[in-house]
């Protein structure tokens, strides 16, 4: 309850971001993961708790929001070749996964006489999702998101992402009063149809159009700001023709998936998707009724271990039918195997509007799916430890391969960039081109080449460009400072990622190589030498050409390093006292 003379909009704020940032990092310095911490905190800020926030139900409303943003995250990221490249797995192994899992819990749900059929099949698909979250978080952290475990892992996470939208509207029709809409059926059928039918239209044709313009303008937070309108107006599209919001913002971000703005899209609508859901998770926590959960502790374990053992076995069959080791197998399962940060959101629709289930319900799933996000960690070590005993511990593991398959990113694409990226492709590299200038990106595509638009100094568009699992990267931007500031950033970031820049002069070169650059090269340097070499060849000095320059290199790199050591002028001035110089 808000203090007199306290603005409750600031104090709501403040309490939620506190609880927040004091919850998360304690659970993931556990190793349990953020959406855990979120749960937490909501818990204990909650009517339920300690009783800071009331009201949970407008909370849960307004950050509903964020789960519309992740839908546009998950378009995003369809793009018809990675698609095609895991078409098997992901519609095979996927589609086969969350197909027999949610029968499998309906019917059991249902043959004891826990739920009735309806609600059965909706608890049904929504704990045979997994956190995508959870998961990517633990793959990134080992390093296996580019091995071929980590590839079948995120295929089926793709497939389960991708079963959202259908699940979300399979509450609906399931719901007791879903059928009523008191209007002519036929009609709102047909506002349905040209709804979605006029967004693709819209994003098809005029989306990149409409952000080229604005990308011109060179202005972040106008891109920004139409980014995050155009999931609204898609999400309230959809909603005006009596579908789901999630729904208009995931065909959103289909449409944008291979358009040259999806990396930058994708690095500005990531910090509302993760606060939205944040806050999200917190509501959920806030509405959930811990007293019933303790008092009935024991049906909650029951839940968890009972569903952690059933995804684990059909992941692990599942996996080995197409192809895995024993050894990933196993670790699918543990991975894979608890429930999914979607299970709360569908709980809540499943818990009100739709009153498929009601309140203790939804706060004892709730509570089964956090202890198997809890139980994790656990599982997978201890199938790493069934893992060892297969004798196939090497069948299957190829991490050289995957570090040779894993993208090769090229900041900006002009001169300087193009010729490395022909270079790169000519023996086989997988390239991701990335460029702050429409007309550039625009030229390129006449030539066959697909540029995505983004700023090389903001480390979260180069993170959405794939830089975690990138085998390197190049800046080869125009503007020297904006290679300078993205080194910096990215050194800090990611410590471990090989960095090759270009640099403008030698003063560049010598800040690039403060900044930790792995490979600095004079954007004139190369091209200067060989012009001298062949002026020395066309002078009748071809015999001694290969000694000059070698002793010109042996200088300059001499002079690169006193100055490196001693700043840029008393290194010059070094140099000459080196070598007697008497001119520059």
């Amino acid at each position: 309850m808000a203090a007199p003379g306290l603005d409750p909009f600031l104090l709501d704020a403040v309490t939620y971001l506190g609880a927040a940032v004091v919850a998360v990092p304690i659970f993931k310095k556990l190793k349990l993961g953020s959406v855990v911490g979120y749960l937490a905190a909501g818990a204990v800020i909650g009517p339920h708790g300690i009783g800071f926030v009331e009201d949970a139900d407008t909370v849960l409303h307004f950050a509903e929001f964020g789960v519309v943003l992740l839908l546009f995250v998950i378009g995003l990221e369809l793009q018809p070749s990675r698609l095609w490249r895991l078409r098997s797995e992901i519609f095979g192994l996927g589609a086969l996964q969350v197909g027999i899992t949610a029968l499998l819990i309906a019917a059991f749900l249902y043959g004891t006489g826990l739920l009735p059929i309806e609600p059965a099949i909706a608890i049904g698909g929504a704990l045979a999702l997994s956190s995508t979250a959870f998961a990517i978080q633990i793959l990134r952290e080992r390093g296996d998101l580019t091995t071929p475990y980590g590839d079948r892992a995120f295929s089926i996470l793709l497939f389960q992402d991708l079963s959202i939208v259908p699940l979300l509207a399979l509450v609906a029709v399931l719901a007791p009063f879903g059928g009523t809409t008191g209007g002519d059926p036929w009609l709102q059928a047909a506002i349905a149809v040209g709804s979605i039918l006029g967004l693709i239209l819209i994003g098809h044709y005029g989306l990149g159009p409409l952000f080229r313009i604005i990308a011109a303008t060179k202005s972040d937070e106008i891109f920004t700001a139409a980014a995050l309108l155009i999931v609204a107006a898609a999400a309230l599209l959809m909603q005006y023709a009596g579908l789901s919001m999630a729904m208009g913002a995931f065909l959103a971000g289909v449409m944008l998936a291979e358009s040259e703005f999806r990396h930058q899209l994708e690095a500005d609508i990531e910090p509302f998707r993760g606060l939205f859901l944040g806050l999200l998770f917190i509501a959920v926590g806030m509405s959930v009724a811990w007293a019933l959960i303790w008092d009935n502790l024991w049906i909650v374990i029951a839940g968890a271990l009972g569903l952690l053992a059933v995804k684990a076995a059909i992941l692990t069959a599942l996996a080995k039918l197409f192809g895995s080791p024993w050894r990933d197998a196993f670790k699918i399962g543990a991975l894979l195997g608890q429930g999914g940060e979607f299970g709360f959101v569908i709980f809540t629709v499943a818990s009100g509007s739709a009153a498929l289930i009601n309140l203790f319900e939804a706060s004892i799933l709730t509570a089964i799916v956090t202890a198997t996000m809890a139980l994790t960690p656990l599982a997978i070590v201890l199938a790493e430890r069934l893992g060892r005993g297969t004798g196939d511990e090497m069948e299957g593991i190829d991490t050289p391969d995957a570090a040779e398959n894993a993208p090769v990113i090229i900041a900006g694409f002009g001169r300087f960039g193009q010729v490395v990226a022909r270079i790169l492709r000519l023996r086989g590299y997988d390239l991701v081109l990335i460029d702050a200038s429409p007309e550039r990106i625009r030229l390129a595509r006449t030539f066959g080449n697909k540029v995505f638009f983004g700023d090389a100094r903001r480390a979260d568009t180069l993170k959405a460009s794939g830089v975690e699992q990138a085998r390197a990267i190049f800046l080869c931007a125009d503007d020297p400072k904006a290679v300078l500031i993205a080194a910096e950033k990215l050194r800090m970031r990611f410590p471990n990622l090989k960095i090759f820049a270009r640099a403008h002069d030698r003063i560049s070169e010598l800040e690039l190589g403060k900044a930790g650059v792995d490979v600095v090269m004079r954007e004139m340097l190369e091209s200067g030498v060989e012009m001298a070499r062949q002026a020395l060849i066309e002078f009748g000095d071809s015999d001694a050409a290969d000694e000059i320059i070698d002793e010109f290199r042996r200088r300059d790199t001499e002079l690169l390093r006193l100055q490196n050591e001693h700043g840029a002028l008393e290194g010059y001035q070094k140099m000459r006292e080196q070598f007697d110089l008497k001119d520059s």
